[in-house]
């Protein structure tokens, strides 16, 4: 063979065929015994390889495809407009035929040299008798199996059948594999890339007797083996030897009851053609299953492919348990397992079907309750693991199911058979004996009956009815569709069903709540499964006036005198029904009026005649009442409609709007179009000729907006400061609004312009107006105090004012006071809301809140030291319009915001952090500056105090009497701060925020004022009273022994207009009047008004050796008594010891006892009379009148004055 850089003079007569392309000519010689393909996918026009002959090569030869003779040498030309080597390929084909010992050629040797500029395929074609195996040793490296491409393009590729594809292996350099022992028809061929250099011998070829593989197995008596092969792989024939004969068979052998059988196949790897079944039988009775599990050998016939059943046979009425250990996952559909391992488990019922689930290894099923004869199969792959127990088998009675069951009064319970299953029954448990039914029970008894059903999913055999009876007068209903959450039944499927009755004139009303239903063909079904359905009773027979889903327009149906509603409900899903209102309805004369309420926007709606698309009841009619939203249009179009054969009467449609003639048409005629305002649809039908087709209507209605803008020209020029904004907030997406003519979702005029605002289809519920003033001012002197009022805005905006917000901008270093125009706020807080008309809240410019407020509270002012915005909400703007706050500019103030605080004595006052319970902002200050009135104490306490882990600087409460310098409380986040705290007088109350790096700073302060109460004074009367006892103790002694020294001294008294009595009588000397205890040297005037001492405000004026024990007072003296002096009662001589007694009972004394209701004024220690004061000894007193004078003006010392400076 020659390779030629360039391209002979003939090759150049190609080109003007193929154009400029890649040309290559050499000259090859093929081998004996081998066949050379050269061969081109492309077109020939493309693409060919020639045979050049002749003289000077001028014969030429071109094809798609060329075969080469052994030994014989041509000249090729390969022309081509694609890059040669992707273009041709080269097969090179050899054969090797045996003998039964030998072969021919006795190597496979390959041309290394011919065509290297190509991708070649070198094949090897195998040839030998039956019963006889080619082995082919592999010389150099050994072969590794592969299915993916070799890295060095050597791609080694055995086949065991020339025609067959199957039984292909590929694989690469560099393994295990030195020997390949193939059947006869076996291909072997080598794939490598363009310029690969192929060793020129790649196999040592023999030749021998097939050596196929040998084993023993053991098979049960409960076991039986088929192993069978696939028609589709080579033959190889499987014998048993049990005996000195072989039993053979080249397509399928049987085994059962074998102990250590022989089996040999005749080919090598009979796992490649056999496959096997592994079947085996599991007995039951009522009560357990021989063997109790699903055994096998895990080990048998393991590289094969194999399909392990078991066939269960069980008695009637008995249930089959099966257990997975590790679980199964259900298939659905055509669906595989991944890895081959696939279980199936079929069930064959009494009536000869059966019912097949496939699962896969895995899952969450391990437990399976199945009824009657089951087969279980499991398909293990070559080489799969199973384990040696698959499952395990358990049987019992069928126990079936059992319930209790309670029919709620007027109540009747319907269970019926909906499947041909035989041998599942219900049963009511009646005493002496159940009362069995294969078709069905019906309880109408109000009582608990136990019913049980014989099989375990009774579900999937009945279905029930639950009815009720409704009888309805002329005015009311005996009961109402409602069916709540039940407990009955919860998976069976349920159809709910009420009978009406009503008088016969008039008709029944069902009215459904919002958003409606929907009315759906016959046999279709709802999406949430709760189908419901309307029929009326006619002398003709019933009609089925609609199906009907939740969510539509249909609000109320009307139908003559009986009928039924009707809910289903499948048993998978949770009932959920609509709350149905029954009530009684007018007299009609039709068989049912259905009213609608169509929606919004643009819409198609569906209706249907009764019966449809059955026939219409002759002599009928069946009315439908349309509301149709303002500003819409509709349309009427008939979809489908028969029209019958009148023997009497014709078919009218009639319209009707309020107020207006009734319009006549028939079925073909023109039905109404773009028209506004609501209206009545009357179908009227004939009577028909029932042989012939009836009458039937199905139609729809569409509704689209008539497109009539509400227009209003906004001019804010009138109002300085003051801008609009109009959101929509309604659910209606048909809500259209524009400014200017550009369509936007949010409208803002901005201040101090014009607009042409434009509203269409939007209901003034769904459309928010708010309006916001910006008022400010350079500095604080030029700076004018304002009321906050709500301008008059432009009376074509029909939606209410929802809120107005006032902006206030304050000047550098200055302050903006907010105050009531009533006198006062409140901040609304928990205790104490606002639930006023009026509603003020106030925030920072940067959107964080200071707080909710009304009026009539104890803040008279609040200062802020910032931007601040004010929104007034009110019930309605039109009557009232302010002014809300009054606003006044003032000089700067060291706080961010300051509150004037005056508590009330009625009620607690609560105050609170700026932007509550949120927290302060951080880095600001609030002051509450409290004002208590006279005599009055403040009890103060933190109700609600929370704290933040600062980041920088620190929290802060202090708590200042006013006028005072030094801090009554000072306390940081890391300190603990008194819960409650008494302050005497007015105060001040300041709070800071730190940088916070977690948490919030907030606080919530209660005041209560309490009445003071003056503790020294009572300590200082307590001491003066002491004092003046030891001083009356001392006199009393003295004047005591005083007397013994005097008592044998003989004296008289006169007493004017008296009796006379001896001195030293002693005989009444208990007597009051005689006794010397009462006659003093001298009198002090505190002694006679010993008595107030108890005051100890009157304790603490006089001098400290006056305050002691009461001891005597006189009474009023008026002078002599004219008459006799009374005869007094000589009393028992009483003890010697009494005689000299010094002291009295206070019950014996002249002092009054101390009242115990209210003193008068005169009795106050605030007051004396005026005529003791002019008696000396402050003894007697005249009869003149009482002229009182004030001692003591502690209560009338003002508070001193509050003033800018104290502050």
């Amino acid at each position: 063979m020659r390779l030629r850089a360039t391209c002979a003079l003939l090759g150049l007569l190609l080109l003007t065929l193929f154009g400029s392309s890649e040309c290559l000519q050499t000259v090859v010689r093929p081998d004996k015994g081998s066949t050379v393909t050269v061969s081109t996918e492309l077109p020939l026009d493309q693409c060919a390889v020639c045979t050049v002959r002749g003289v000077n090569g001028t014969q030429t030869s071109c094809h798609s495809s060329l075969s080469l003779v052994p030994e014989e040498e041509v000249k090729l030309l390969f022309n081509c407009s694609q890059p040669i080597e992707q273009a041709y390929t080269v097969m090179i084909t050899r054969t090797i035929e045996c003998t039964k010992d030998s072969c021919t050629p006795t190597t496979a040797e390959t041309q290394s040299s011919i065509l290297t500029e190509f991708t070649r395929t070198f094949t090897w074609e195998l040839k030998a008798p039956e019963k006889i195996v080619v082995g082919l040793d592999i010389l150099g490296e050994g072969l590794i199996e592969t299915s993916q491409p070799c890295p060095n393009g050597f791609q080694y590729s055995v086949a065991t059948s020339k025609t067959s594809g199957k039984g292909r292996t590929q694989y690469c350099r560099g393994g295990s594999v030195t020997r390949l022992d193939l059947p006869d028809q076996a291909v072997v061929s080598l794939q490598v890339k363009p310029k690969a250099q192929v060793e020129s011998v790649l196999f040592q070829a023999s030749a021998g007797p097939l050596k196929g593989r040998t084993m023993v197995i053991t098979v049960d008596s409960s076991t039986t083996v088929v192993v069978s092969r696939n028609p589709e792989e080579p033959e190889c024939e499987v014998c048993s030897v049990d005996g000195a004969t072989p039993s053979c068979s080249p397509t399928e052998k049987t085994l059962t009851n074998a102990e250590k059988l022989q089996l040999e196949f005749s080919c090598p790897k009979p796992e490649d053609v056999y496959s096997v079944k592994i079947n085996k039988k599991i007995e039951c009775t009522q009560t357990s299953c021989t063997p109790a599990a699903g055994e096998v050998d895990p080990d048998l016939f393991k590289d094969f492919k194999r399909s392990l059943t078991w066939d269960m046979s069980l008695p009637e009425r008995t249930v089959l348990t099966l257990d997975f250990p590790g679980g199964l996952k259900e298939l659905s559909g055509a669906e595989k397992c991944q890895d081959g391992h696939q279980y199936s488990v079929s069930t064959t019922k009494s009536d000869g079907k059966i019912k097949t689930n496939s699962y896969c290894k895995g899952g969450t099923v391990s437990h399976l309750d199945l009824l009657g004869a089951t087969t279980v199969t499991a398909e293990v792959p070559k080489g799969g693991e199973i384990d040696s127990t698959a499952f395990s088998v358990k049987a019992a009675p069928r126990g079936g199911r059992m319930m209790s069951v309670t029919p709620d009064p007027n109540t009747i319970i319907i269970i019926s058979r909906v499947t041909s299953e035989p041998d599942c029954s219900v049963c009511e448990n009646k005493a002496p004996k159940p009362i069995c039914n294969t078709q069905g029970l019906t309880l109408r008894d109000p009582t608990n009956t136990s019913v049980e059903f014989t099989c375990p999913q009774p579900q999937d055999v009945f279905n029930v009815e639950i009815n009720r009876e409704i009888d309805c007068t002329e005015t009311s209903c005996s009961g109402n569709i409602v069916q709540a959450e039940s407990s009955l039944f919860p998976d069976f499927n349920r159809t709910f069903t009420w009978d009406l009755k009503v008088v016969s004139t008039r008709a029944f009303q069902l009215d459904f709540p919002e958003p409606g239903m929907r009315q759906i063909p016959k046999e279709e079904t709802c999406p949430d499964g709760h189908t419901y359905s309307f029929v009326t009773y006619l002398r003709t027979g019933p009609a089925t006036i609609g199906t009907f889903c939740k969510g539509g327009t249909v609000t109320t149906i009307q139908a003559r005198y009986k009928g039924r509603m009707s809910l289903q409900v499948p048993g998978d899903r949770k009932l959920d029904p609509v709350d149905l209102k029954l009530t009684v309805g007018p007299e009609t004369s039709m068989i049912a009026i259905v009213k609608v309420s169509l929606p919004r926007g643009v819409s198609d709606t569906n209706f249907i005649t009764a019966n449809y698309p059955g026939d219409f009841p002759d002599n009928q009619q069946m009315q439908w009442d349309f509301k149709v939203p303002g500003m819409h249009n509709y349309t009427v179009h008939f979809l489908d409609h028969t029209a019958p054969e009148c023997l009497k009467n014709e078919v009218e449609v009639e319209y009707q709007k309020e107020g207006n003639k009734v319009t006549k048409l028939t079925l073909t005629d023109p039905q109404p179009e773009h028209q506004q305002g609501s209206f009545n649809m009357l179908l009227k039908n004939c009577e028909t000729n029932r042989t012939l087709e009836g009458l039937a209507l199905k139609y729809k209605v569409s509704v689209m907006r008539s497109g009539h803008p509400v227009l209003c020209n906004v001019d804010l020029t009138k109002h300085k400061g003051v801008s609009l904004q109009i959101e929509k907030v309604g659910s209606d997406p048909y809500c259209e609004m524009s400014i200017d003519s550009k369509v936007q979702e949010k409208i803002i005029v901005a201040a101090g312009t014009k607009a042409s605002l434009s509203f269409l289809d939007c209901p003034n519920e769904d459309v928010r107006l708010t309006a916001s003033k910006v008022i400010g001012c350079q500095n604080v002197s030029s700076c004018s105090a304002a009321p906050l009022t709500v301008p008059q805005l432009d009376s074509c905006l029909r939606m209410p004012l929802h809120s107005f917000t006032w902006h206030l901008i304050i000047p550098q270093d200055s302050t903006v006071d907010l105050t009531s125009p009533t006198g006062s706020l409140r901040q609304s807080l928990p205790g104490q809301e606002c639930n006023q008309s009026v509603f003020l809240h106030f925030a920072e410019d940067n959107g964080v809140s200071v707080g909710d407020f009304c009026f009539n509270g104890v803040i008279q002012k609040v200062q802020v030291h910032a931007n601040i915005s004010v929104t007034a909400t009110v019930q309605n703007f039109t009557k009232t319009r302010g002014p809300f706050l009054n606003v006044n500019f003032s000089q700067e103030i060291p706080e961010t915001i300051i509150y004037r605080v005056s508590p009330k004595v009625s009620s607690p006052a609560l105050l609170a952090t700026p932007n509550w319970p949120q927290g302060m902002r951080p880095s600001s200050t609030v002051s509450w500056i409290v004002t208590l009135p006279s005599q009055y104490q403040a009890d103060m306490q933190f109700v609600n105090l929370s704290q933040p882990k600062c980041k920088d600087r620190h929290t802060g409460i202090k708590v200042k009497m006013l006028g005072h310098e030094e801090e009554i409380m000072s306390r940081r986040e890391d300190e603990q701060a008194e819960d409650k705290l008494t302050v005497p007088q007015s105060f001040y109350l300041n709070m800071s925020n730190c940088v916070p790096e977690d948490g919030k700073f907030g606080a919530m302060t209660k005041i209560v004022l309490q009445k003071k109460t003056n503790l020294l004074a009572i300590v200082l009367g307590i001491a003066g009273a002491l004092l003046l006892l030891l001083i009356v103790l001392a006199v009393v002694c003295i004047v005591t022994k005083k007397k013994k020294k005097e008592r044998n001294k003989e004296s008289s008294i006169y007493i004017g207009k008296g009796n006379m009595f001896l001195p030293g009588d002693r005989h009444f000397s208990k007597a009051r009047s005689d006794n010397e205890s009462h006659v003093y040297d001298s009198i002090d005037e505190t002694m006679v008004y010993g008595h107030l001492l108890g005051d100890s405000t009157y304790a603490d004026s006089i001098q400290d050796h006056y305050k002691g024990m009461q001891v005597d007072s006189y009474q009023t003296f008026t002078g002599p008594t004219d008459g006799e002096l009374p005869v007094i009662k000589e009393p028992d001589h009483g003890p010697e010891m009494d005689r000299d007694k010094t002291f009295l009972d206070p019950s014996m004394s002249f002092m009054p006892p101390r009242p115990r209701t209210p003193i008068d004024r005169q009795d106050s220690l605030g007051f004396q009379d005026r005529r003791m004061v002019d008696n000396e000894l402050y003894t007697f007193k005249s009869t003149g009148g009482m002229n009182t004078i004030r001692l003591s003006a502690i209560d009338l010392e003002p508070e001193p004055p509050i003033t800018e400076e104290s502050l």
